[in-house]
């Protein structure tokens, strides 16, 4: 399996559930971005590490690197193996003593904890295929954009978008990405694919 590296863009606030966030990884050689719905805790440890900060009490993330920590384990690499029904799956790759173990993991609590034993995040040539947005649009500093919009728009169905056309779908997906609703975009991207399959 050829892993592929990602990088973290940033957290946004999701467009499409309510108290939720969009976290969006990005591949470390290439142009393709990957949204991911996390719940709210695992979007604070995020940002917390992110922005460097020592919040008072330990966390459950921090909790968790100091117990490894103090037995010695490791967190070598997190790999996103899998996406089934719009969830993706995650591993943690952990070391004691020479010996090696893979741990299932949600991916919001396999990022947060990547980012406290700094190490690598891989994904897959097939999930990149299969989730991955093309984020074209950079300001004048030649950055990407990141907002964090929100809305009150309600939760979206499953399959919202299978009374649309492919055309209908393929311009809607372009809309999506250039107001970068990651959320929506991935929403019509699966029912694309969905298609696709069928």
């Amino acid at each position: 399996m050829e892993k592929i590296k990602l990088n973290i863009l940033g957290l946004s606030v999701s467009q499409s559930q309510s108290g939720a966030y969009a976290l969006v990884l990005a591949e470390e050689n290439g142009d393709r971005r990957i949204p991911i719905i996390i719940g709210p805790i695992e979007a604070q440890s995020i940002a917390i590490q992110l922005e460097g900060l020592k919040p008072p009490r330990p966390l459950t993330h921090d909790l968790f690197k100091f117990m490894a920590s103090s037995f010695d384990i490791l967190i070598l690499e997190v790999i996103i193996y899998k996406l089934e029904e719009g969830i993706f799956y995650s591993e943690l790759v952990c070391v004691r003593e020479d010996k090696q173990i893979t741990i299932d993991s949600r991916t919001s609590d396999a990022v947060a904890l990547a980012l406290r034993f700094d190490c690598p995040i891989y994904t897959t040539e097939d999930i990149l295929e299969r989730a991955g947005i093309v984020i074209e649009f950079e300001n004048e500093h030649g950055q990407e954009e990141w907002s964090q919009p929100m809305t009150d728009e309600p939760i979206r169905g499953k399959h919202e978008y299978e009374k649309y056309t492919s055309t209908e779908l393929n311009q809607m997906l372009d809309h999506a990405i250039q107001n970068e609703d990651y959320e929506k975009a991935s929403a019509i991207r699966d029912e694309i694919n969905r298609r696709i399959k069928e």
